[in-house]
């Protein structure tokens, strides 16, 4: 998303609860304009991040992180042109959020997310496979973002962390799979 919008550090929008789908989901390709999937490792907050505590750096955020999740971030594009979109259109659009599906929250050492690979298939057929950054780096990126807004990051929230495998479409009928080294499967259908 960085290299497509040409900015140099993440995005961040909002997942509103209502949106927060367990898997197994099944999800209407009708309450969509045209959706996409990402493929993300999700971090559950068991404790606050306040603004008060910025800055936040990745050692500090860490003991926050209750769990671990595979997790699909539903894109939400509206047929977005690629090629000629800019940041205007991601940040008006709640950066393309419709929301995620999430897996069975996983305790982990949170080191050993650095590098951890997954991988995705659509109907049982790999499509991608790539390898997640430091999800702790782009929390401690949220926290900062968030407390310069005057916000905090709250107990029980899930925050996603960026996707390890490029933008997918998935259309009706379409089953997929993202499976994460150490952390399970998250599953999705579309009707």
């Amino acid at each position: 998303m960085q290299q497509l919008m040409g900015i140099d550090h993440p995005c961040g929008g909002a997942i509103f609860n209502r949106t927060i789908h367990q898997s197994p989901a099944t999800l209407r390709a009708a309450d969509f304009v045209n959706l996409r999937i990402e493929s993300e490792i999700a971090l559950k907050l068991g404790a606050d991040l306040p603004a008060s505590g910025a800055p936040w750096t990745r050692e500090r955020v860490a003991p926050a992180v209750a769990a671990a999740l595979p997790a699909f971030e539903l894109i939400e594009d509206r047929n977005a042109d690629y090629a000629a979109t800019q940041a205007l259109s991601s940040i008006v659009e709640n950066c393309w959020n419709g929301g995620i599906v999430i897996g069975t929250p996983n305790h982990v050492m949170l080191d050993q997310l650095v590098g951890i690979r997954g991988r995705l298939t659509l109907d049982g057929k790999l499509v991608g496979e790539g390898a997640a950054e430091d999800p702790c780096a782009t929390l401690a990126w949220l926290a900062n973002h968030v407390a310069e807004r005057g916000r905090d990051l709250k107990a029980g929230m899930v925050v996603i962390t960026g996707s390890l495998i490029v933008t997918m479409s998935i259309a009706p009928g379409q089953r997929a799979v993202f499976t994460v080294d150490g952390l399970g499967d998250v599953v999705m259908d579309v009707v």
